[in-house]
């Protein structure tokens, strides 16, 4: 039985971000993973799934000394984010008016969990474990016994489960969940754009959902379309030209012309952990929640999870496996992922209906926002973990 201080469950974004923090406070980690990210050329295709990172977790990021891996393959900085239902009723944010470089980053995921997993090797503590796939996990006195779908066995003081919405982790540790399915699915769809590299992301909201647009490098676009299922199943079975001509009857003028690259789709659920921690194992990222992505804010609070616990076990020494250090950071993090889910729910069901004094009342908001001062200014700080 190979024994380590910390076992980390899921070898993506957050998981490794974990990993990376824990070597570099000199415990022996172990990262389970199953499948290792595609290798990164610079003239493949763009992936569909993407995330907006924000300048926190950017920080976060460059403390594990991965950033630079992700500017030395791709990325695309956004200055302005936009919102509207009506198009007279606009909510705007700049990064000039934040006296800021930029407000975020464009990075497709891939990229991030490529650039920590260039990390690992700068580790001897770190040992990564691909493909391996966790069997079961056993709770005993000093931790974890955790047993590999090959027959080996690993025994850890800590097991962090980072294994993403559908956790094992969760589940072996008897750890319940309140969820909901949104009732709605969501398409993503690469397109080139017939408009140069772009440094805005914007959401019109539609009653039967949310059309967004992100920038991504070059000539290029992500389109995010939330509709029923019954609606994004048509549109999932259409030919590039065909979608085209939806995407161009759904979605505002500010998108110009372009051509569809690549698509695909997911459901709309929400999950909240109802705990983050018992004895021994702790949960970070979609293994604790899950958001509506409807402001790209998901893989910013797993880093805020990461950065928070590794702060919390930094500050207790050895005492860094104890109850005390996982209840302080459930402590802390449990009511900000609320308030996001909340906040994101909030936008979904008042933007999700037709009825004539809802929608006058949200283009008045709308308007309302955008001349908020100084009120604007702290919410976005808040959304990008200032």
């Amino acid at each position: 039985m190979e024994q380590f201080d910390v076992v980390v469950a899921g070898g993506g974004m957050v998981g490794a971000a974990m990993a990376i923090g824990l070597a570099q406070q000199g415990l022996t980690v172990a990262v389970l993973e199953g499948v290792a990210p595609a290798t990164f050329a610079a003239d493949q295709p763009m992936d569909l799934r993407v995330s907006a990172i924000s300048p926190s977790s950017v920080a976060l990021l460059e403390r594990l000394g991965a950033w630079d891996n992700v500017r030395a393959m791709r990325l695309c900085p956004y200055k302005r984010l936009e919102t509207w239902e009506h198009p007279e009723c606009r909510t705007r944010f700049s990064a000039e008016d934040m006296h800021l470089d930029q407000l975020g980053f464009i990075v497709e995921n891939r990229v991030i969990q490529l650039a920590l997993w260039q990390q690992f090797e700068h580790y001897p503590n770190l040992t990564l474990l691909c493909p391996a796939r966790m069997a079961s996990a056993t709770p005993h006195d000093a931790g974890y016994h955790i047993k590999l779908a090959s027959g080996e066995v690993l025994s850890a003081r800590l097991l962090v489960g980072a294994d993403g919405a559908n956790s094992q982790v969760r589940q072996q540790a008897g750890i319940g969940v309140t969820a909901w399915d949104y009732r709605q699915h969501c398409m993503l769809i690469n397109i080139a754009t017939a408009l140069p590299q772009q440094d805005i992301t914007w959401q019109q909201f539609t009653p039967s959902g949310p059309r967004s647009f992100l920038p991504l490098p070059g000539h290029q676009g992500s389109l995010v379309w939330y509709d029923s299922p019954s609606r994004i199943k048509l549109l999932s079975t259409m030919e590039p030209e065909q979608l085209k001509a939806q995407i161009a009857a759904h979605f505002p003028p500010e998108l110009g012309d372009f051509s569809v690259i690549g698509q695909g789709s997911f459901p709309l659920t929400r999950r909240h952990a109802q705990h983050y921690f018992k004895p021994g194992v702790v949960l970070l990222g979609d293994a604790a929640h899950t958001i509506n992505p409807l402001a790209g804010q998901g893989v910013n609070l797993g880093f805020k999870d990461v950065d928070t616990l590794l702060h919390e076990m930094e500050k207790a020494g050895n005492d860094w496996a104890s109850l005390r250090v996982l209840k302080a950071y459930e402590r802390r993090r449990r009511p900000d992922n609320l308030l996001m889910q909340t906040g994101m729910d909030f936008f979904y069901t008042t933007f999700s209906n037709n009825l004539l004094p809802v929608k006058l009342l949200r283009n008045a908001g709308l308007k309302l926002a955008e001349h908020a001062g100084p009120l604007k200014q702290q919410v976005l700080k808040y959304a990008m973990g200032m």
